[in-house]
């Protein structure tokens, strides 16, 4: 007899992305995997490889071989057919990368099951396996697998052609016969059959277990998960559960022991570890090719294009302005991304070409003079001293991360240009997943397990939220006293507790990024699978952001930035009122008017300066010029705001202007001595220690990121560094402390400008056509109730007066009237009664869009309508009572009778036709019926 193996490989393992069936979490998972001494493990979510690239950088993280796998469903006869039960319920099979080939087969086979075989599940069938069968292993299954199922149903025959098929499919090298023991009787009979088929057939057999969390205490967890999934109750009697704890994470002795019997099937995994040999390279780059003309290279012809770029934006570029570009262009040849930067370019010049209106930039990609000669970003960096290196860094390789921001209308029609352009196979949208945050899981786990609704309520109003974010539960149970105190003192409580920390951060669902596409130089499936987001409305990844980021691959966040669709409307609005053309991008930014709205905190509708909190300051403030609006958007966010007092007082001399060191003045001057950027920390480490700006953006990060092995070693560089330009030692080191104190929340200047862009053009706008302004915004707001309803009161504030819906002389939406209106008194410059707002007739809470725009092109086509019931008629709401010419004749008849109708019920008297319901009571021509000839065509 074969002897036991020492160790052990789990080769069927579920994760979190199991959606609502696994309760591992992939890092904890290879962790205790390389804890317990197993060489490899397996990833074999259900019919998705979501977590395949988090799985293969973990294992590499701990030391161990990861495999690469999915447990498909197999449809019974044709992935294409959905005919009832029997199409519904498909076996399972184990599969795993044996070699590159084998994943990439292994990605095409789970596309096709999410975009051909979904049925309830994603099935593939045997035909598609069979083509894509090579570099793959496949393990018959669980209990749920063909064969074993069969044998459960008695059909051993059946197993036995099941076995037989897939052996012709795979080879017996690379088909086994999986068993499990998890303490359930129906695996005895299963397993015993499958042993006697792998003698029969000479195949190996091969022991899994079935693994849907990390340990063994965390089944209940795991069971509140599946409650969770079905919506049920835990203590139901009747809903679905796993039968045993057992589908843990088991040591090699535990698995060892419950195998003793078949040693073979122990040392078969430890096979097809062996044979599995997937290496991924990440960190690549993935760029898709540009076609250039004239046969140039990809960074000859960006050069061409920044030259051009030069002339458009500066004329006589300075040799600053020359110098600073050459720099850029050298870092962006050197790296590799000259083609990036042209694909970039050529759908913002496409967009730009449609009238679809683009923002001035977003993040750091506003620090690049090149973006800036290409029309990517309009904001000039040298003008507001932005860094390129907090962009792209010669010394920290990484792919640009250029943000897009475009008009809500226009995004679309960008996308839809990127994916024509580049081919349909080779652009999608990419996939993200809602997680149970701490708060949620605390609700939906006092859900499950019925504890009263005002107990989970107080604990999970309990979990502070900070920076956005709730606090993770093990932080609350050590800072918050009276959390603390309620997991301490009540059994019920720490049930709740202990089972929601299990869950917490756990993926619950799928939906698509509302920014991120993708694109790639050959078919996205040879580099992700792929699935239809929710509603089947795109093609999404099933890789998220970061793994598509880590395989390489082209990621651009396409936004829909409605403040840019109010621009928009509002420059067509000025246009057909005045005929005047305000180019948005050549407003001055020295106005007055806006200066003084903005500092009066009239800033409703006005971008990222419309809160209360964000008014109160900007009144306290009094912005003066375009750098106080960039600090303001800097300054007012978590961590930042603590220095806004300072800040605020120093700019109006009633604090003294002080600065960490004397060499920080030219940095810190404009900020009166208050650190407020990323980028004034590069600056920092340049001028106190020598750094390279390259040099400083890895300080910078490192800062950010409070990382504290490169912390200590940036440390000891910057403290070395300032030494040697002659400051003192223990100033270097409470100059890096005070540095690292603020770069661990600091803005990045870049983003806070480019934004200021947009803060500034919807002020500029608001302050100087204040009644084309509002109607914009109101346009835009109309599914917004509550932020029409504001708009309206700051409208008749500044003397616009919004009038009430009228049928004849409302548009669908919101638009302009000449009437005039008289100005409450205000501030100088305000309530200047230019005229007033129509409310739009598709802003009436429901009344649907569709129909407005019927009785508007009817009205505009037939002249105003002379009642509501003529309206209704002509509209179209009353065909189903005859022809339109006939009833609007017969509208005086009806309102007659209905009139008398009404005298007769006030009176009392009623008929005795009316009280026993006699036909004759009710004629069915309703008054209506006329001899009038009927109206042409659909009159």
């Amino acid at each position: 007899m074969q002897h036991a193996p020492e160790t052990f490989v789990h080769l069927h393992n579920l994760t979190e992305y199991s959606l609502l069936d696994g309760a591992s979490r992939i890092l904890p998972m290879v962790t205790r995997a390389a804890e317990l001494g197993m060489p490899a493990m397996a990833l074999t979510d259900h019919g998705v490889m979501y977590g395949a690239i988090h799985f293969y950088k973990a294992c590499k993280e701990v030391g161990i071989k990861p495999i690469i796998g999915c447990e498909v469903y197999v449809a019974p006869r044709s992935r294409l057919l959905r005919e009832g039960r029997v199409d519904r319920d498909p076996s399972h099979l184990t599969l795993l990368a044996a070699d590159h080939e084998g994943y990439v087969n292994l990605m095409r086979l789970c596309t096709v099951g999410q975009m051909e075989g979904m049925y309830y599940k994603p099935r593939i069938d045997k035909e598609i396996l069979a083509q894509h069968s090579k570099g793959l292993i496949a393990l018959s299954g669980c209990l749920q697998g063909e064969a074993a199922s069969r044998i459960v149903e008695g059909d051993i025959d059946g197993a036995r052609e099941s076995v037989a098929g897939y052996r012709d499919i795979f080879g017996k090298d690379r088909f086994l016969l999986e068993v499990q023991r998890h303490g359930i009787d129906k695996q005895v009979e299963v397993n015993d059959d499958l042993a006697k088929f792998g003698k029969e057939f000479g195949l190996r057999v091969c022991a899994t277990n079935d693994l849907h969390y990390v340990h063994r205490h965390d089944s209940e967890a795991h069971d509140v998960l599946l409650c969770l999934q079905t919506g049920a109750r835990f203590n139901d009697p009747n809903r679905w559960r796993f039968s045993t704890q057992e589908n843990y994470l088991k040591t090699p002795a535990e698995m060892i022991e419950a195998f003793a019997d078949m040693p073979e099937a122990l040392a078969s995994t430890l096979e097809v570890a062996q044979q599995c040999d997937l290496k991924l390279e990440l960190g690549v780059s993935l760029l898709p090719p540009f076609d250039v003309p004239d046969g140039l290279k990809p960074d000859e012809y960006l050069k061409r294009l920044v030259a051009k770029g030069l002339e458009w934006r500066f004329g006589q570029p300075s040799s600053a302005v020359r110098e600073r570009a050459d720099q850029e262009l050298s870092v962006i040849s050197q790296t590799g991304y000259a083609s990036y930067f042209l694909i970039v370019w050529d759908f913002y010049n496409f967009a730009r070409k449609n009238g679809i209106m683009v923002g001035p930039g977003r993040g750091s990609a506003a620090g690049s003079l090149v973006s800036y000669c290409l029309g990517i970003t309009n904001l000039d960096p040298l003008q507001h001293g932005l860094i390129f290196e907090r962009f792209l860094n010669i010394d920290r390789v990484s792919m640009p991360d250029i943000d897009c921001d475009f008009s809500v209308e226009g995004r679309e029609k960008v996308i839809r240009y990127v994916s024509e352009k580049y081919g349909t196979d080779r652009v999608a949208q990419i996939i993200t997943f809602t997680t149970m945050a701490s708060k949620a899981a605390i609700r939906d786990v006092g859900r499950v397990l019925e504890v009263p609704l005002r107990d989970t309520d107080r604990l999970a109003k309990l979990v502070p939220v900070w920076q956005g974010r709730s606090k993770t539960l093990e932080d609350t149970v050590k800072e918050v006293p009276d959390f603390r105190e309620a997991y301490e003192s009540s059994e019920e409580a720490k049930r709740l507790i202990d089972v929601a920390k299990t869950l917490e951060g756990v993926s619950r669902n799928v939906s698509t990024h509302a920014a991120g596409v993708v694109i790639a130089p050959e078919p996205l499936v040879h580099y992700t699978p792929l699935q239809y987001g929710p509603g089947r409305e795109a093609v999404i990844t099933q890789y998220d952001m970061k793994a598509v980021g880590d395989i390489g691959l082209l990621k651009i966040d396409f936004l829909g930035l409605q403040n840019l669709d109010i621009i928009a409307t509002c420059l067509r609005l000025i246009k057909e009122r005045t005929g005047a053309v305000v180019d948005i991008e050549k407003i001055p930014y020295d106005d007055a008017k806006t200066y003084r709205l903005i500092s009066d905190g009239d800033t409703h509708g006005v971008f990222q300066l419309e809160g209360a909190g964000m008014r109160r300051m900007i009144m306290d403030m009094r912005p003066s010029r375009f750098e106080d609006i960039i600090v303001t958007i800097a300054l007012f966010c978590p961590g930042p705001m603590q220095d806004i007092p300072a800040y605020v007082a120093r700019k109006h001399g009633r604090e003294r202007i002080e600065y960490p060191h004397e060499w920080l003045e030219p940095i810190l001057e404009s900020t009166y001595g208050v650190f407020t950027y990323q980028e004034q920390v590069m600056e920092a480490a340049r001028v106190l220690a020598g750094f390279k700006l390259s040099e400083a953006d890895i300080l910078r990060s490192a800062m950010g990121k409070k990382d504290r092995v490169k912390m200590a070693q940036q440390r000891q560089k910057f403290v070395k560094g300032a030494v040697a330009k002659g400051i003192a030692d223990e100033a270097a080191e409470h100059l890096f402390d005070r540095i690292a104190a603020f770069a661990s929340y600091g803005f990045n200047k870049s983003h806070s400008a480019a934004y200021a862009v947009i803060s500034y053009q919807t002020a500029y706008l608001k302050a100087n056509y204040p009644l084309e302004y509002m109607t914009a915004l109101l346009v835009n707001m109309e599914g917004n109730a509550e932020r029409v309803a504001t708009a309206i009161v700051d409208c008749r504030l500044r003397g616009i007066d919004v009038q009430a819906p009228d049928i004849n002389r409302s548009r669908t939406d919101f638009s302009m009237s000449d009437s005039k209106v008289p100005s409450p008194p205000r501030g100088e410059g305000q309530g200047e009664g230019r005229g007033s707002i129509l409310f739009g007739l598709a802003a009436i809470k429901n009344v649907g869009r569709h129909a407005v725009e019927s009785i508007v092109a009817l009205r505009d086509a037939d002249g105003m309508f002379k009642s509501l019931e003529e309206s209704l008629v002509q509209s179209g709401a009353c065909d189903s009572l005859g022809e339109r010419a006939r009833l609007i004749a017969a509208l005086d008849h009806a309102v007659s009778r209905a009139e008398r109708a009404r005298r007769d019920r006030e009176s009392g008297q009623t008929s005795l036709l009316d009280m026993v319901g006699s036909p004759e009571a009710v004629p069915d021509d309703y008054g209506l019926t006329l001899d009038v000839a009927p109206m042409a065509g659909d009159e």
